[in-house]
């Protein structure tokens, strides 16, 4: 797991604790990006490679995304 200090909220986040995702990006040390619900900080955390990361973005990028998962 990364330290606390690795982990940023993402910009997809809502202010109302009902949409929190936290994001570790290990690229360059690790060779992976974590993601992790914020409400769960010792909950299990998605270990996405670069090529699962970058699926990730583009379909929240291209999707609503409001669908109660992210």
């Amino acid at each position: 797991m990364a330290p606390e200090e690795a982990w940023f909220k993402s910009s997809y986040s809502d202010g109302t604790g009902n949409n929190c995702v936290e994001v570790a990006d290990r690229l360059q040390t690790h060779g992976d990006v974590l993601v992790r619900d914020s409400k769960d900080k010792s909950g299990p955390a998605l270990q996405l490679t670069p090529e699962g990361w970058s699926g990730l973005l583009g379909f929240v990028r291209t999707h609503d995304a409001n669908f109660g998962v992210i």
